[in-house]
């Protein structure tokens, strides 16, 4: 049985990381819940073991095999050579090691081509689930065509930047209802009712910065085999859920047919025409990328295109939660097993 350790247990990303692990082939491992001094002594469960939140102490991660860091970013930075000096596999979902050295950036959902992990990776980063969402669709057009041109836009929403920004939303919606003075002390920019391509520069969070890393990740994800990808991220008045609006154009004409059996593929939904739009509220919960394609027909034959449109939405706590679990199913091959004589 493996023991587990959650370094930021009571983020919502730390809550999204605990429900995927207890529907997942570990949920039978033990787990140790680890976040800062004023989270300690809260009592949680994972799968059917209920325990408390621990603060980081000098043996937090004795005996541990793998440790996810999923708090804050510093947190990280403070903690995992400790977890790395006491045997534990790390996996890194703040993103902030990825350009550690040895590092890898995985997906296993993807066809990714890179080196797989082994007793001298250092650590393990699961790529942001935007990179996830982008590679999976662009791989899968990329099977009946070379890609031509790809773009992107990527809307984020608040509970990218965690609780801390999702509450700030909240209450500068309602201080705008009730024409109040608005609190600024995550985004130091009105992010209620309003489309941001930045924010204030005293801004805790960052958009430029949530848009290099998915640039870096997705990247990675497709190596010297994908498209070349053009990309921006925009910030959304919305609490949940990343949505996408890609535009593909391809070497050469595709039946439409194919295109369409293509996104409706594993981890990817195919929404049809005739039925309700992906959004950000329909893809809470769900466990794939919602697809919906709008094909430009050709001029020779209208059942194919070499143009087309694509909008999508997923859950993006819930992606970043099942491509980590993911990525330690992965390196379970690596953890001692058996008894040594």
């Amino acid at each position: 049985m493996y023991k587990i350790a959650i370094a930021g247990a009571s983020t919502l990303l730390g809550k999204e990381l605990k429900d995927a692990l207890s529907d997942s082939p570990l949920a039978a491992a033990s787990y140790v819940l680890l976040d800062e001094e004023e989270s300690q002594g809260q009592l949680d469960q994972v799968g059917d073991e209920v325990t408390f939140v621990q603060a980081i102490g000098a043996d937090a991660f004795d005996h541990v095999d793998f440790t996810f860091f999923c708090g804050a970013e510093p947190l990280t930075r403070k903690h995992w050579r400790e977890a790395l000096r006491c045997g534990s596999s790390v996996l890194d979902m703040t993103g902030v090691l990825d350009q550690e050295t040895g590092v890898l950036v995985r997906a296993p959902w993807t066809g990714q081509e890179a080196a797989a992990a082994d007793l001298f990776t250092p650590a393990i980063v699961p790529a942001h689930p935007a990179a996830v969402a982008l590679a999976l669709v662009l791989e899968r057009l990329q099977q009946f065509a070379p890609v031509r041109v790809a773009s992107a836009t990527v809307i984020l929403p608040a509970s990218e930047f965690g609780r801390g920004a999702m509450d700030e939303l909240h209450q500068q919606t309602v201080n705008l209802l009730s024409f109040q003075g608005l609190p600024r002390a995550i985004y130091d920019a009105q992010a209620a009712y309003n489309m941001l391509s930045g924010l204030g520069e005293g801004a805790v969070a960052s958009v430029r910065s949530v848009e290099a890393r998915i640039r870096r990740h997705y990247a990675a994800l497709v190596g010297s085999r994908g498209p070349v990808l053009s990309l921006q991220a925009l910030h959304a008045p919305v609490f949940h859920g990343h949505t996408f609006s890609i535009a593909v154009e391809l070497e050469r004409p595709v039946a439409i047919t194919a295109l369409e059996e293509a996104m409706g593929g594993e981890h990817l939904d195919l929404v049809l025409e005739d039925t309700d739009s992906p959004s950000n509220l329909a893809a809470t919960g769900q466990n794939d990328v919602l697809v919906r394609l709008r094909a430009e027909p050709g001029p020779r034959n209208p059942a194919e295109c070499a143009r087309l449109w694509l909008w999508a939405a997923s859950d993006n706590l819930r992606i970043y939660a099942q491509n980590a679990v993911e990525c330690a199913l992965d390196l379970r091959r690596l953890r001692p097993q058996g008894t040594v004589q």
